[in-house]
């Protein structure tokens, strides 16, 4: 496992950079507290976007293979005007009668299975998953929480204490469990979902011996923080029904699988085929601006409402519900998932193509347009194919093409372009991918 907090991050002394970006660096340090990193060896300075492209102050276009936040693209100029037309009427919250609110939570509510038909809005999705472990916790009456063993549910201190992917310097809650998975564990699909049930009835036995209880099963549906770990489609339903049966909920966060990115279906849970009792939605909601909401069933939601108060003044603001409407509507009207869907297919017959050739792609997971990509050969040290991962991320960063990391080791190329990919940037992108791959393993 790598103990690097970020692999994929620029060092100092390790490029040489131009005096504009290392003068900006230089001032950044002086100001911005340590916690902020640069991404790539070669950070990259951009001063505007437009879809699928962010451009350099040189006007060097980068093809942004990685942004998940902005679904529908940098810069979209109908959710922008949405944003902008609102922001120059009013903007107030959720205290105040406002039909736009109410409009949107119907619609949003009506993109999910009809057990889950009450909403909350938050501004992003820590908050989100904060928000619903306080349900959970409120509803259940127990205070365990069971993750995966590399999962990322946000930053906020309950967030983070839940959340191993952080690393070892931010301390886990007594309270948490993780679970591993059957793929990095390397169990066959046909003993994935036994694996899997087996691993939360565990967890909740030692929960309840030491008499804490399960709350709630918290998973990220797509497992990004672990590398991509898909499939079978289905695994986690004996999980799923193993906390229900001990008094825990189910909170399945949606905000890196949610709005149609795995293309077949809108909620990433949904190809589990399971109904979660919450589920938490962050910014690709407002296509980047900050919103986010809990959705789930009335019961708990409900209960939790009527004795515990939660006042958040900007959740739901009249601006972020203008542009999280405009992002839903563009998502239905345009068919974004089913072009989300027709672009994976591309993308993963390029990469298996790919995959045929010596270049050390290992495996290739993805469900719609959110891809694993393993890299460096079987048996190989992890190391190794942890650098040989990167070395690829960066060689990518230096054609003008952003991907980055993931997983436990960092050697899993995670690929997430926004939704409104069309073939030409998916051909774009393979052709990158190849010379990356042959000068990196050549």
């Amino acid at each position: 496992m790598s103990t690097d907090l970020m692999p994929n991050r620029y060092r100092p002394g390790e490029s040489d950079l131009p005096r504009r970006e290392s003068e900006l660096i230089a001032r950044r340090d002086e100001v911005l507290a340590a916690s902020y990193r640069l991404q790539y060896r070669r950070p990259v300075h951009f001063v505007r976007g437009e879809g699928m492209w962010l451009y350099d102050p040189d006007g060097r276009a980068y093809l942004d293979f990685y942004n998940n936040v902005p679904s529908l693209g940098h810069c979209h100029p109908e959710v922008n005007a949405a944003m902008a037309e609102q922001a120059g009427r009013i903007n107030a919250n959720t205290r105040y009668l406002e039909p736009k609110l109410v409009d949107y939570a119907e619609r949003l509510v009506d993109t999910f299975p009809s057990e889950l038909d009450r909403v909350v809005f938050t501004c992003t999705g820590s908050e989100s998953n904060d928000l619903a472990l306080r349900i959970a916790r409120f509803a259940s009456g127990n205070e365990g929480v069971i993750v995966s063993s590399y999962a990322y549910h946000g930053t906020s201190a309950a967030v983070a204490a839940v959340s191993p992917n952080l690393g070892d310097a931010v301390k886990l809650s007594p309270f948490v469990r993780m679970v591993s998975l059957p793929g990095p564990a390397g169990v066959p699909e046909s003993q994935a979902a036994d694996f899997f049930g087996a691993q939360v009835r565990a967890a909740i036995v030692d929960l309840n011996r030491r008499g804490i209880g399960v709350a709630a099963l918290l998973i990220d549906s797509i497992f990004s923080s672990d590398g991509v770990w898909v499939d079978p489609p289905g695994f986690i339903a004996s999980g799923v029904a193993a906390v229900r049966e001990a008094g825990g909920l189910v909170i399945a966060d949606e905000v890196q699988p949610g709005f149609g990115r795995t293309g077949a279906h809108m909620w990433g849970f949904e190809r589990h085929r399971i109904v979660p009792d919450l589920v938490t939605l962050g910014k690709p909601m407002g296509n980047g601006f900050p919103i986010g909401a809990v959705v789930g069933r009335k019961a708990p939601m409900e209960q939790f409402g009527a004795t515990a108060r939660y006042s958040n003044t900007f959740a739901g603001n009249t601006v972020g519900i203008a542009t999280a409407d405009a992002v839903l509507t563009i998502l239905q009207r345009d068919q974004i998932p089913q072009n989300a869907l027709a672009m994976s297919q591309r993308l993963r017959a390029g990469l298996e193509k790919i995959a045929q050739q010596p270049y050390g792609v290992r495996a290739i997971r993805n469900a719609g347009l959110f891809f694993g990509v393993d890299i460096g050969p079987e048996g190989a040290p992890a190391a190794s194919r942890r650098a040989m991962a990167l070395d690829v991320v960066n060689a990518l960063r230096d054609d003008g093409v952003l991907v980055s990391t993931t997983g436990a080791n960092e050697d899993s190329l995670k690929v997430r372009p926004p939704l409104v990919c069309q073939a030409e940037h998916v051909d774009l992108f393979l052709a990158a991918m190849e010379r990356a791959l042959v000068k990196v393993a050549g």
